[in-house]
């Protein structure tokens, strides 16, 4: 396999973006097995990886767009990792608390509101690809952490 092909591959999640049906989403679900295991790391370590997924997705991302011909493909998942792992950094090790937190990034990455929207309109090559996802994530991560506070709260004032 030509290193650019691999490349292009691991981009699209090694063929989990070739799904033919919402491959953002569909990525998106399986990166949740990646999450898992990275759940157990302190928190610091844990960013570390989320910081190296992002600045690796750049050039990554930008690459298999150019040998794709298409910016942004559907198929091209990479940078949907770096968001969810972001979204995903303050919420328990539980399969509920992921999936909440899939969900409130999917939200956010497929409806594109504000700042998410802007990064994916004015932002170009692997740097807007990633970065949109990143502010998807972040802003999964503020619900996530309201959500988490809210949920502390609520757990504190039961008899």
């Amino acid at each position: 396999m030509h290193p650019e092909s691999f490349l292009v591959l691991l981009a699209q999640g090694l063929g989990a973006g070739l799904s033919p049906w919402a491959p953002g989403t569909v990525a998106s679900l399986l990166f949740l097995l990646i999450w898992w295991p990275l759940a157990r790391l302190p928190r610091r370590h844990y960013l570390v990886v989320v910081g190296l997924v992002a600045v690796a997705g750049v050039p990554l991302c930008g690459l298999a767009s150019e040998a794709l011909g298409v910016h942004d493909a559907g198929s091209v998942v990479w940078d949907e990792l770096g968001g969810l792992l972001l979204a995903l950094t303050v919420v328990p090790r539980h399969v509920g608390w992921g999936l909440v937190g899939f969900a409130v990034f999917r939200f956010f990455d497929v409806l594109k509101p504000g700042p998410v929207g802007w990064a994916d309109l004015h932002l170009n090559g692997g740097l807007g690809i990633v970065l949109d996802d990143l502010v998807a994530g972040g802003l999964a991560l503020a619900v996530l952490l309201l959500a988490r506070a809210a949920w502390r709260r609520r757990a504190s004032r039961s008899p």
